[in-house]
């Protein structure tokens, strides 16, 4: 698992090399060498056929969704694959390497006010800055995780060292008024893709859902690639025990610096995004209660160290959000009561808790239990 530790291979001298093995490993090679260029392509494709059904599903779902002529379910849509996107790359982050990064919406405004105000002063496309926007918040994030890995820091360490920097940034967006233009903000859909727009016909909120859903895609790729690396090995190791881990050889710095990095990054090239899906950029749009309590609420209930659990939770929380808006005054009262009941009965997130029921025998000998009870 270690890079330092040489890889184990055979012995030179051992004359049981030449023999031919017959173990099932060797089989498989054998059958393996046999294989067309198809079986091997499905073969290395196959990990990922979940996440292929999965973005399959959310392709067609605004063609059964949104209404001709509407923008209301549209612009919900790309909400939802907005915030989806935030808390899959906190799960990197805080779920698998306990680093609780309380200021995704300050990296998010670092990535939107980057990419706007470069392109604005260069007079070129934003698309051209969008990576510079997220090497901007990645290179924050990087720092914040060597910091805090070299000096040993806990959870609610970090937690408290990125709430004081979410609270500075914010103080800087909107005190630095001949930059960002203060708490006004100004106009940004820099973004748009006219390939989608004006040659397909999309709608706008359209077109752009489905720039959302393929960063979605390649995020949800790159997810389950770290993860079933020697990264993911390590992260494991290292959120289990730090010091075990590091006596196993682990570089405990490198592995937390490269996940704030990555994740980091991941936020700051989604926060343009969201600011082109709002139209707008101001210091609001990334406040704390505005995008990190909502973003931390998804990750727990949908279920952390799970590729499907920051979608589902950001599913679920925005429809409650939407559902609860006839509510008025009460609606935060009777959405904090939802959240209650939510966590108490899926404690460990709604895809971790589902696929527990799935795999026990609960549907095959409980509900006949149940039932017998009432003849």
């Amino acid at each position: 698992m270690t890079d330092e530790t040489p890889a184990s291979g055979p012995d030179e001298s051992d004359p049981s090399r030449e023999t031919p093995s017959t173990s099932p490993a060797s089989d498989s090679r054998t059958e393996r060498a046999g294989w067309g260029p198809l079986e091997r392509v499905h073969e290395a494709l196959d990990p990922y056929a979940d996440i292929a059904l999965g973005v399959l599903i959310l392709a067609i779902l605004p063609q059964l969704i949104v209404e001709a002529g509407t923008t209301y379910q549209a612009r919900l849509l790309t909400l939802f694959l907005t915030f989806a996107l935030f808390v899959v790359a906190l799960n990197i982050v805080f779920g698998h390497t306990d680093q609780l990064f309380l200021f995704v919406g300050a990296l998010a405004g670092i990535g939107a006010y980057t990419t706007a105000l470069l392109a604005e002063a260069v007079g070129v496309s934003a698309w051209l800055f969008l990576p510079v926007g997220g090497l901007a918040a990645g290179l924050l994030g990087m720092l914040v995780s060597y910091i805090s890995a070299r000096r040993g820091m806990t959870v609610i360490v970090i937690a408290i060292l990125t709430l004081s920097l979410q609270l500075a940034i914010m103080e800087f967006f909107v005190g630095a008024r001949t930059i960002t233009e203060g708490s006004t903000g100004f106009f940004f859909a820099d973004l748009e893709l006219t390939l989608l727009t004006e040659t397909v016909g999309f709608e706008r909120y359209v077109a752009h859902y489905y720039v959302l859903l393929a960063f979605l895609a390649a995020l949800l790729i790159l997810y389950r690639t770290l993860m079933t690396s020697k990264y993911g090995l390590a992260f494991t190791a290292i959120r289990q025990d730090e010091v075990a881990a590091e006596s196993i050889g682990i570089d405990v710095v490198w592995y937390k610096t490269m996940a704030g990095f990555l994740a980091a990054m991941c936020i700051g090239l989604v926060g343009p995004l969201y600011a082109h899906g709002e139209g707008w950029i101001e210091p609001s749009m990334f406040a704390f209660d505005t995008i990190d309590v909502l973003v931390l609420i998804m990750l727990v209930i949908g279920g952390m160290r799970t590729t499907w659990g920051p979608i589902v939770g950001a599913g679920v929380i925005i429809y409650l959000e939407e559902q609860l808006h006839a509510a008025g005054q009460w609606r935060m009262s009777i959405l904090g009561l939802l959240l209650i009941v939510l966590f108490l009965y899926f404690r460990e997130g709604i895809v971790p808790k589902t696929r527990e029921l799935r795999e026990s025998d609960v549907w095959t000998r409980g509900l006949p239990a149940i039932v017998d009870r009432f003849r």
